[in-house]
């Protein structure tokens, strides 16, 4: 059975797996699901992430992140852009996220990018998830 909105899922996955305190937490795998754990674990939002081969679809492993007193790096998530309404900004309209706190993930055409990534490279696209 196919989903509707997979990064919706993800995103929900994530947050299930943290108020639980899991040390890690498994979805299916794609590319884009992929590259939007490569952006937050470039900003420190995730420990680290993995491909596991499966052989139906492969199985995308993400590690969270928590402090000495279990206090997990993600703060909260939002999914923006839906299937049902996409949200798309230029490069000049995209803002910082509460003042550098949080990060917004833009799909651009050079990739999944942050919004500071998108100013510096003068490119907009559509805005996918806030992860603070």
């Amino acid at each position: 059975m196919s989903m509707s909105d997979p990064i919706a899922d993800m995103l929900c996955r994530i947050n299930n797996s943290i108020r639980v305190q899991f040390n890690r937490v498994d979805m299916p795998a794609s590319k884009l699901k992929t590259n939007i754990a490569r952006v937050m674990k470039e900003e420190g939002f995730i420990q680290n992430y993995k491909i596991l081969k499966d052989k139906k679809q492969n199985i995308l492993r993400i590690y969270l992140k928590y402090d000495k007193k279990r206090q997990s790096a993600i703060v909260g998530m939002k999914r923006i852009s839906k299937p049902s309404r996409r949200v798309y900004l230029k490069s000049r309209d995209i803002k910082p996220f509460l003042n550098g706190m949080g990060i917004s993930v833009i799909s651009s055409s050079g990739g999944v990018i942050t919004d500071a990534s998108a100013r510096n490279e003068n490119v907009g696209g559509e805005i996918l998830c806030k992860v603070w």
